[in-house]
């Protein structure tokens, strides 16, 4: 019988951590607006004029094709909205300055290097839309 209730317990731990995982699946974090201080040179080399949304990305991960292809119809159909893809599977020194944990991640800066918003997961199309706004043209 004590065995029944580890495997229930087992069962209930597992669907609250993937309850949890999937509500914050795309969350958008706002940052303040603050230059990054030392950002890495393959993102700085990505940015251009407007906001640009730079998503670091890994060889095998499939959400991030997924990100992919939101966020560059995203930018195709917004002024002033520009996507970037980085590939950060060796450099992890890039993903430590940054503070990324998880892929795909997308981070929005404007030309200066200002991280205005930051998204982990695959971004929701609409919400992250209504987030850029303020920073847009």
């Amino acid at each position: 019988m004590t065995g029944v209730w580890a495997l229930l317990g087992a069962l209930a731990v597992a669907g609250a951590i993937g309850v949890l995982l999937k509500v914050r699946e795309g969350r958008i974090s706002s940052r303040s607006k603050a230059v990054v201080p030392d950002l890495p040179a393959p993102v700085r080399d990505l940015l251009a004029p407007g906001v640009t949304l730079v998503q670091l990305s890994t060889t095998f991960c499939a959400p991030c094709r997924h990100a992919k292809v939101i966020l560059r119809d995203l930018a195709d159909r917004t002024d002033g909205l520009t996507h970037a893809e980085l590939d950060v599977t060796n450099l992890p020194d890039v993903t430590t300055s940054l503070g990324v944990m998880r892929t795909p991640t997308t981070l929005a800066l404007t030309s200066d290097g200002t991280e205005v918003l930051r998204v982990g997961g695959v971004p929701k199309r609409d919400s992250l839309l209504e987030a850029l706004r303020p920073h847009l043209p």
